[in-house]
């Protein structure tokens, strides 16, 4: 059965009180895959490029390097998480400046679909850590991760940092040191905490004054109307409907999300279903119409030629490159 479009007028839309924290809600990862890596110096590993993912690195045993390209190496001990935004390729290594072995060419033990074990490395000594790649499936989580720096380091051991963070840590370390039944499962979950751990983190230190979508939403009016576009897209939304919904006037709603936001209301409502929309057709079966309806638009025809206007491809051939790319990754 098609899904309605509800007219605002009918909706009972009430603007979240905390719009940021109603995004990070949405934070939820996809495709988690979890690496506990047993290395003996000396070694180094080239981390290749995957696209649309966050990488994690947690030593909980000797320490290592991270190295990004331009960008100074960082060592990692105990205590220290990194996280490498936007799918960026990377080296980790016993050593600054060692050649590295890419890290598909290394021999990988299957212990689950989530959880892998690496061993490699010379005679020297051991350094034992987790790494995890993981996809954010929701388009405010991508909204999110599209505003990060390269790459974030948090030292759980520093007084002032959260102490919910380092008992997580703990936790996934003592579960790494010696993998008893179901610590697999109980390793993979306290990754998809940390990621989010370290995202929050991020935001209440930095993000919320560096990133102008986090920014937005966090003023008083703007912030909501976006909630509400977040929440709502199949609503008819117009300037006129956000505004009364905000309780402010059409004209200084629209100037200031403008200068807030940095485009138009209209736009970024547009921006949004189509968002929701790649989305969609990437990871569900919903009919196209089903899908257009859901992104607020009243027929299949409409919603194929604003998609196609948007994103330069027909919905139903965006759906179909999508599944062929995600089968050749996979």
């Amino acid at each position: 059965m098609p899904i309605p479009t509800i007219p605002p007028h009918r909706a009972t839309l009430t603007p979240p009180q905390d719009p940021l924290g109603h995004a990070l809600h949405h934070l939820r990862l996809q495709s988690a895959l979890c690496c506990r890596s047993e290395l003996t110096a000396p070694w180094s590993i080239d981390m290749p490029i995957m696209p649309d993912t966050l990488m994690v690195h947690v030593v909980t045993q000797g320490s290592c390097w991270l190295q990004l390209q331009n960008q100074p190496p960082i060592q990692l001990h105990p205590g220290h998480v990194a996280l490498v935004a936007h799918g960026k390729g990377h080296q980790i290594s016993s050593a600054p400046n060692l050649h590295p072995t890419p890290l598909f060419s290394l021999p990988i033990t299957r212990i689950s679909d989530r959880y892998e074990l690496l061993q490699h490395g010379g005679p020297g000594p051991q350094t034992t850590a987790i790494c995890a790649v993981a996809h954010l499936g929701h388009p405010i989580a991508q909204k999110l991760t599209a505003s990060l720096p390269p790459h974030i380091c948090v030292n759980t051991t520093d007084p002032h940092t959260n102490p919910h963070f380092e008992n997580t840590l703990a936790l996934l370390t003592h579960e790494a040191q010696a993998l008893r039944p179901g610590g697999e499962t109980i390793i993979s979950r306290l990754t998809d905490i940390l990621v989010i751990q370290i995202l929050r983190a991020w935001i209440e230190d930095e993000g919320a004054t560096h990133s102008q979508w986090l920014k937005a939403l966090q003023d008083p009016q703007v912030g909501k109307a976006l909630a509400l576009i977040h929440q709502n897209p199949q609503t008819t939304w117009t300037v006129e409907t956000l505004a009364r919904t905000v309780a402010t006037s059409r004209s200084g709603f629209a100037a200031r999300f403008r200068a807030v936001v940095g485009q138009p209301p209209m736009q970024y409502l547009t921006d949004w279903r189509m968002a929701v929309a790649r989305d969609m057709l990437k990871t569900s079966t919903r009919s196209l119409l089903e899908v257009a309806e859901a992104c607020g638009y009243a027929s299949e025809a409409a919603f194929s030629r604003a998609f196609r206007r948007h994103v330069g491809t027909p919905p139903g051939a965006f759906r179909t490159q999508a599944g062929q790319h995600q089968t050749a990754t996979h």
